[in-house]
Parts: structure tokens; sequence; C-alpha cells
């Protein structure tokens, strides 16, 4: 599945249109965000993960998305289950995504 690009305007959509949600903040000087890229689009192609939306968010441009997820640091990660916040964490780390997603599925 494509990773969808949302902002302020659409994301609550986004949240009540997705079952559970995996979102990452980013800023466009983030290396660490831009690193992480290639990774997420992949994770979001994983058979694994086929019911799961992963969604893009710039944080420095969607102030209140980002406050819905309380993000503290970028590269930035969070899980929403039926339009919730499940869990977040700030991470470069593939694993801790993927042990985030995991949750979803509990």
């Amino acid at each position: 599945m494509a990773v969808i690009l949302a902002s302020d305007n659409d994301f609550q959509e986004v949240l009540n249109s997705n079952q559970k949600v995996v979102v990452k903040y980013y800023a466009d000087w983030c290396g660490s965000c831009r690193l992480f890229s290639p990774k997420f689009k992949r994770m979001s192609d994983d058979e694994n993960f086929a019911n799961v939306a992963f969604v893009d968010i710039n944080a420095e441009t969607s102030p209140e998305a980002r406050k819905l997820a309380n993000v503290t640091n970028l590269p930035f990660f969070a899980i929403f289950k039926n339009g919730e916040l499940l869990d977040s964490v700030a991470a470069s780390k593939e694993e801790a995504v993927r042990a985030l997603i995991h949750k979803l599925e509990a």
C-alpha cells in the first residue's frame, strides 16, 4: 500500500477511514527522517501490515496532528486504532517501529 501524505486538513479523515494507522512525523530538515523514508515505504508494502494505513505528516506544517500524538522528537512514530492514539516512539530504528506496529495487532 502506498504511504499516505496527510496534513492537518485531512488527518482526522484518514484516522476515521482506517481502523489501524501508523504515522511517521517528519520535517524537511531532518536527515534521520529522510533516511527512514525508504524503510517506511518498504514496511507499507509488507504483507504482514496489509491492514495498516501508513501515513506521513510534516510535523512543522501540521501542528494539530503533531499535538494529537504529543510529538517530542523527529522522526516520531505513533499508532492509532479506531481513531485513538495507542502508543508512540521517537526512533530511527526499523525494529522499534515494527514493534510499535505489532501493537496494533494485539
